[in-house]
């Protein structure tokens, strides 16, 4: 099921909006070599000559029976998930799903709606022109756009649900700064499919994706997985239509928090480089069997106030989920603490660009800024700051992505062992 660029002016436009890197080696590479297409390595593979259906240089689709996860050497470790009692409702979010489901025509809904295991899970891209399945937000009436809006209220957390809104408005704000009329750069351009059924009981899904969003939520019960989910903008901080907008502040902030808790004989170890490439994410679209070794200092060794700062860069990730279902997600985390490496690339002031990754046998976050691609100095043609990979990386565009390795995204992990035990 390989997805295809959308064609024209839109896959045009997509070679040069985000894409994920291919990159598994060490964080220090900008991007893999032999990037297909016999485009040079590290460029952008969002158009012609991509070969990835524009997820990502090099990147792949994997199946759902091949799924294995994030791993450091190929290997799953064992025993890390559970089917249990959270204690934490799913009800409201089951309740939304099911009225925006029951909102939409009966054509809609037979094209947003696939089996529980079914490959589109793994199908997401961040970048633009992108060939996506399901409903389209800016295809719905206001009354079904409503209730896909409740439904993201009730998965989310009033952050996360405000993140998500003002990404799709800075989307739009790209479209509008380089020149409009692409149907890929509006707020429209965002898409709901589901898989399984809404219940309280029964395994079941949704997956909100676009440009540079793309949030997967598995629901089992009272358990929730919201991984992976990647969140970034081109640019960061815009006015549009009149409110100004700024993004990721929080995970600039926090990732430069731990970093200067840390001693100078810490820094070294978790510092790799202070040169920044264009691109250093490791585990976004199309990488869902990347293997990733640990890398920078372990944890065991942090203070105490140390490991707070670093719960602290964590809970801004979780805390894009639902208040509870965060929660019960941070304890995962504290349980893996010791675990838990960090690492960066990049100068450390303020408005530096850099690479942070957080590592864990339950959690994996990157944050990176990259080279500007779309925005930037529109005399230098193609509406704008054309670095590519190979350019130099400003705050003006991250890329951020939280997972669950191991077999955890997607609820995978949680499904196998559904079907395992209960049929």
């Amino acid at each position: 099921m390989n997805k295809a660029l959308l064609a024209g002016g839109v896959a045009a436009m997509a070679t040069m909006t985000g894409c994920s890197s291919n990159s598994s080696g060490t964080a220090d590479t900008a991007a893999s070599s032999g990037a297909p297409g016999g485009m040079p390595s590290g460029m952008p593979s969002g158009g012609p000559g991509g070969g990835a259906g524009g997820m990502g240089p090099g990147a792949s689709e994997v199946t759902y029976a091949d799924f294995v996860g994030v791993t450091t050497d190929g290997k799953v470790v064992d025993d890390l998930y559970a089917i249990h009692s959270t204690d934490v409702s799913t009800d409201k979010v089951v309740k939304a799903a099911q009225a925006f489901l029951d909102g939409l025509t009966s054509k809609e809904r037979k094209a947003s709606v696939f089996e529980v295991d079914d490959d589109e899970w793994l199908a997401w891209s961040n970048v633009d022109g992108y060939q996506r399945e399901g409903a389209r937000m800016g295809d719905l009436t206001e009354k079904q756009r409503d209730l896909g809006y409740a439904l993201l209220g009730a998965a989310l957390s009033a952050d996360g649900l405000t993140r998500t809104r003002n990404i799709m408005k800075l989307n739009a704000f790209l479209g509008d700064y380089s020149g409009g009329g692409r149907d890929t750069l509006t707020e429209g351009a965002y898409f709901f499919t589901f898989m399984g059924t809404p219940s309280t009981t029964q395994p079941w899904g949704f997956q909100y994706e676009g440009h540079h969003v793309a949030i997967n939520y598995f629901v089992l019960g009272d358990q929730v997985v919201m991984t992976p989910t990647f969140m970034g903008s081109e640019p960061t901080s815009a006015t549009y239509q009149g409110e100004k907008i700024t993004l990721f502040t929080k995970e600039t902030t926090a990732g430069l928090t731990l970093l200067r808790s840390l001693t100078d004989a810490q820094r070294k170890k978790v510092i790799s480089s202070e040169t920044k490439a264009g691109d250093n994410l490791k585990a976004g679209a199309g990488q869902d069997n990347v293997k990733l070794a640990h890398q920078g200092l372990i944890a065991s060794g942090f203070t105490t106030a140390q490991k707070d700062s670093l719960l602290d860069l964590v809970r801004v990730y979780v805390g894009n989920l639902a208040d509870g279902h965060a929660e019960v997600r941070m304890r995962e985390v504290e349980d893996h603490l010791d675990d838990t490496y960090f690492s960066w690339i990049g100068e450390t002031e303020d408005s530096s660009a850099f690479y942070y990754r957080v590592h864990s046998p339950v959690v994996l976050i990157e944050y990176d800024a990259q080279s500007p691609l779309a925005y930037g100095n529109k005399d230098s043609g193609g509406g704008g700051g054309m670095g590519g990979p190979g350019g130099t990386p400003t705050q003006q565009h991250i890329h951020t992505i939280i997972r669950t390795p191991n077999g955890g995204d997607y609820g995978v992990d949680l499904l196998k062992l559904h079907l395992e035990n209960d049929h």
